[in-house]
């Protein structure tokens, strides 16, 4: 017997944020972006907040990759205001520290039951809706993913409105961070019917609409359409699982400190063709996952004439897609430092990271390290 569950309650369209007003006389815990304080953004929610006589503190001290020193200090600050209800507004380091942070004080201090609101500032962690955090061990560069039913956010907020004025680069990065969730999520050892559905969605909403959303920030159509992926995408993964691209992601981000979504963009080709058993320019070693990617390629209406072909039009597209979004194919403009030592460490982070285990084939040590070198 098999379980899918959806515990979040989604508010979209126009004037979602009219949610806020629904809530009454809580003492709030708002976790949030540092640069959203002096904004109209956090000045709107405020306002609807005080509607409903509710008091409210602030912890605005989210750095990216958020550390466990980070998480430490939003525990404390948690047990001393002593909330009955939790908002996050930001992009994913700000998700990632409330959960956690709500999550632990919890444990810690038995606080009672604290309702978390998500209020996602960017489109593509899909943090909103899962059971995931990723946190930063800074002094071993590791990046660990909490995983949870607790962490699920119980409410979310979906505003196109606070997504349109993200800078380009952000909207590039958590773009194909959500493409690779949904991909990733559709050739997942745990993919279903009801994750495919999700996946599909957002993929096709994701090759139709992130370049528009990223040429254009007063397109409003897209960046809803890219907004709403996102938290598809989320759906999709927290019900499939994840892969390597991942893990490799998490171990080479919490080393080199290069944005999430755009070390996602740059494996995913490789990884792509690694699952799929193209990567030896043969049709011999083909795996299973190839009909998934192969009916990715169809569904984007790409030539798939067998699974190979299906499999390379699809890993194609990707590229194509990356290019569009001015996203480079590897990391030699990073001019990283890179050695045997740096190298052995990023694998062997990658094959313990928790989204290995999803991952439609098991690598080994050589394949991990073989699709490092592709990228550099």
């Amino acid at each position: 017997m098999k379980k899918v569950g959806f515990q979040t309650d989604i508010y979209y369209g126009k004037n979602a944020l009219d949610y806020l007003k629904t809530i009454h006389e809580q003492r709030i815990f708002i976790v949030l972006d540092p640069f959203l304080q002096e904004t109209k953004i956090l000045e709107k929610i405020e306002d609807y907040l005080s509607t409903g006589n509710n008091t409210w503190q602030l912890f605005a001290d989210v750095v990216p990759d958020p550390p466990i020193e980070n998480v430490t200090a939003g525990v404390e600050a948690m047990r001393d205001f002593e909330p009955d209800f939790v908002i996050t507004i930001g992009g994913g380091s700000a998700m990632d520290a409330a959960k956690a942070i709500k999550d632990i004080a919890k444990k810690v201090y038995a606080m009672e039951e604290l309702p978390l609101l998500a209020i996602p500032t960017t489109s593509g962690t899909g943090s909103e809706v899962t059971s995931y955090s990723v946190i930063t061990d800074q002094n071993k560069g590791v990046k660990y993913p909490l995983t949870a039913d607790s962490l699920i956010p119980e409410t979310t907020i979906l505003d196109v409105e606070l997504v349109k004025t993200v800078p380009k680069s952000i909207v590039a990065d958590t773009g194909m961070d959500a493409l690779t969730h949904a991909v990733e999520a559709y050739a997942a050892k745990n993919a279903n019917d009801f994750s495919d559905a999700m996946a599909e969605k957002a993929i096709r909403l994701l090759f139709d609409y992130l370049p528009k959303s990223y040429q254009n920030e007063q397109d409003d159509e897209a960046k809803e359409k890219v907004h709403h992926a996102s938290t598809l995408a989320g759906f999709a993964f927290n019900t499939a699982g994840l892969g390597i691209n991942h893990s490799i992601a998490h171990a080479s981000g919490a080393r080199f400190h290069i944005p999430h979504g755009r070390l996602n963009a740059i494996l995913l080709p490789s990884v792509i063709a690694f699952n799929a058993g193209v990567h030896q320019n043969d049709n011999q070693h083909l795996t299973p996952a190839a009909d998934r990617y192969a009916t990715l390629a169809r569904l984007l209406n790409l030539p798939a004439t067998n699974q190979a072909s299906g499999v390379r039009s699809f890993i194609k597209e990707v590229e194509k897609l990356r290019k569009k979004l001015d996203i480079p194919a590897n990391l030699k403009a990073y001019q990283l430092e890179y050695n045997d030592e740096i190298e052995k460490e990023i694998v062997e982070a990658s094959l313990n990271d928790s989204c290995t285990s999803m991952n439609p084939v098991e690598p080994t040590y050589q394949d991990i390290a073989a699709i490092l070198k592709k990228i550099r």
